[in-house]
């Protein structure tokens, strides 16, 4: 029998915010898998995040297969910032932090796990201050704001974790979204062309890093209602039009996006590299 096994591999994992989007599924299965999780996440969520994984015994701390979500560790980290001078009054403000001596670059990340091999590396950070515009309604701002924490932060993510990934042969998986390929009318503020930008960085990126052993992949998942799902302008015509349209004449789970994953982060996947998986139940594959 096949099995995936990551024992002794440790996993970062970032984008999570709460339970209910998919890297928190993610982060579970990778544990549920053997793997030692770390989280990285946005100070200003971090006192949610704790608070959750606190509630030992609740259902969403619930491994599939049995046992608890245990995490070796919480960082602040917001992956706009490279290092501790390059944070703003306007990041100080974000992370609502008092104490400015707190790094919460990934600088600050990297020191914290500094010495600590890590074999999997997580990129599950989408963002744009201005989604409900359409791209001509845009500013430069929003648009440069979308690519730099949706798209660029993958490479910044292994630019910044390549030494604790040095003779790993690790795994790095990002989500991404079919508005990348094609036009999704509701997917505005530059997204879809963070999304873009975010796939052909991760065959760049493949080039780059598989010299060292190490692969880069991406999951496009399905519309699911997570907190960022909903923060797109009529998200539910999303939902209601991939039921209607996929082949398997219905939406996705986040546990099938976390399979995926899992999947591309296991020596299952050793030969697979550079490329865009669709967890979708199909939708892609439609012509309208």
């Amino acid at each position: 029998m096949i099995s995936i096994d990551l024992s002794g591999k440790r996993a970062l994992v970032t984008g999570v915010g709460d339970d209910g989007g998919f890297a928190w599924v993610i982060a579970k299965y990778l544990n549920a898998a053997g793997a030692d999780i770390a989280l990285a996440v946005q100070p200003n969520r971090k006192g949610i995040v704790n608070k959750l994984l606190a509630r030992s015994g609740r259902e969403t701390l619930q491994l599939p297969g049995g046992g608890d979500f245990t995490v070796e560790e919480v960082l602040p980290c917001d992956i706009s910032y490279d290092t501790i001078d390059d944070i703003d009054e306007e990041g100080w403000k974000a992370s609502r932090l008092k104490d400015r001596s707190i790094d919460f670059s990934l600088a600050g990340a990297a020191k914290a796990l500094e010495g600590k091999p890590i074999d999997i590396i997580i990129h599950a950070i989408a963002f744009s201050p201005e989604i409900t515009n359409n791209l001509v309604e845009t500013s430069r701002k929003a648009y440069l704001t979308a690519l730099n924490i949706s798209a660029y932060s993958l490479a910044a993510l292994c630019r910044t974790f390549a030494p604790n990934m040095e003779g790993r042969n690790g795994a790095v998986v990002g989500l991404t979204y079919l508005g990348g390929d094609r036009v999704a009318p509701l997917y505005g503020g530059g997204m879809s062309s963070a999304k873009a930008a975010l796939q052909i960085d991760c065959k760049q990126l493949a080039y780059a890093m598989g010299p060292s052993g190490h692969r880069v992949n991406l999951v496009s998942a399905g519309a699911y209602p997570t907190r960022a799902g909903k923060a797109i302008p009529e998200f539910e015509k999303f939902i209601e039009m991939g039921a209607a349209k996929a082949p398997l004449q219905r939406n996705i789970t986040r546990e099938e996006v976390a399979s995926a994953t899992l999947f591309l982060c296991s020596d299952l996947a050793s030969g697979v590299t550079g490329e865009v998986l669709f967890a979708d139940a199909g939708y892609n594959v439609m012509a309208t």
